[in-house]
């Protein structure tokens, strides 16, 4: 529980230290066009960039479980143990905590990673 406790302080408080110093361009929503020219910065937007990642996540995340269900030899469950605090192998809580989990480390990289894109491409 500390860990995602942790994890989600941290992207909150990275988030919002962005959104406050550049505003809206850590968003992605904001694309400035200088006249002279036209060729606007390149631009994430956080909110679809944390969808997909979220969705890429949950859908990688069922996609192994049913691995290790078929081929129990080669499981990898083990790493994602590790990986996701609370979960353990195999119940249907300990699933339904991974594939949750899955979801918040999308989330957790697109409100780390866009922002910080959004406000390197505004600057540079």
């Amino acid at each position: 529980m500390f860990a995602i406790l942790y994890f989600a302080t941290a992207a909150l408080l990275v988030f919002a230290v962005l959104r406050l110093g550049c505003g809206p361009c850590a968003t992605g929503q904001v694309s400035e066009v200088d006249p002279e020219n036209v060729m606007a910065p390149p631009r994430i937007p956080v909110v679809k960039l944390g969808w997909a990642l979220s969705i890429f996540l949950a859908v990688t995340y069922m996609l192994c479980v049913g691995f290790d269900l078929i081929f129990p030899q080669y499981a990898m469950y083990r790493a994602w143990i590790s990986l996701m605090p609370g979960m353990t192998w195999l119940t249907a809580t300990s699933f339904l905590i991974g594939l949750a989990e899955a979801f918040a480390y999308g989330w957790f990289v697109a409100l780390v990673f866009g922002p910080i894109f959004n406000v390197i491409a505004a600057r540079g």
